[in-house]
């Protein structure tokens, strides 16, 4: 492979796997409140999101020559995205995920009564949705423990906050899909034993 078709190949990766790779998630502490017009939006339809834009190259015919041409102009994009090229970069994405910081038990899948705010919020902001629409309710935990037990307490966290959504609030148990994620998928930007790791994540599906 030529130097210059390593350099095309790189723009190409640039292009599209920064932002299908970036996931960011809205965090609330323990005290915020939880605005259910937001929930709504974060856990929208993915098809009722922004789709990211794949934009294709093109060589000029000089370059398909063989001709020298300055380093600029080695790639174009179609015509259909040049107007937002020339606009500069388009304005970062919303977060796709938010994470509540459910408390429960010492060691239990009971939620404490401190919890039932933001949860009651939460359910607020899924009943905004369309009524088909699924949504991932993840249990998180931090790095304490071994990762087979952390996966089996965060599996029935998540499911005891279903569990709450459907009764309390009457949301339909078929749309709430449970995961327990135990270690995996920690806040990048906390120590793996932060207390904000601890947290129960919800995503649109």
């Amino acid at each position: 492979m030529s130097h210059r078709s390593l350099i095309l190949a790189a723009l190409v990766l640039a292009s599209f796997a920064g932002p299908a790779l970036a996931q960011d998630v809205r965090v609330y502490g323990p005290t915020e409140t939880v605005d259910p017009g937001d929930v709504a939006r974060i856990l929208g339809a993915p098809e009722a999101r922004p789709a990211i834009k794949m934009r294709s190259l093109r060589l000029l015919d000089g370059v398909r020559a063989g001709k020298p041409a300055p380093a600029e102009r080695v790639a174009t994009v179609d015509d259909d995205s040049a107007a937002t090229d020339a606009a500069g970069p388009s304005e970062p994405k919303g977060p796709s995920a938010l994470a509540l910081p459910v408390q429960f038990g010492f060691d239990s899948a009971e939620i404490q009564p401190a919890a039932r705010r933001q949860l009651d919020a939460l359910a607020e902001g899924i009943r905004m949705l369309p009524a088909a629409q699924p949504v991932t309710i993840e249990g998180h935990t931090d790095a304490a423990g071994t990762a087979q037990y952390n996966e089996q307490l965060s599996q029935r966290r998540a499911q005891s906050v279903k569990q709450y959504l459907v009764a309390a609030h009457g949301i339909d148990p078929a749309r709430l899909r449970v995961v327990g994620m135990g270690q995996r998928g920690m806040l990048p930007d906390l120590a793996p034993h932060a207390a904000e790791q601890r947290r129960v994540q919800f995503r649109g599906e």
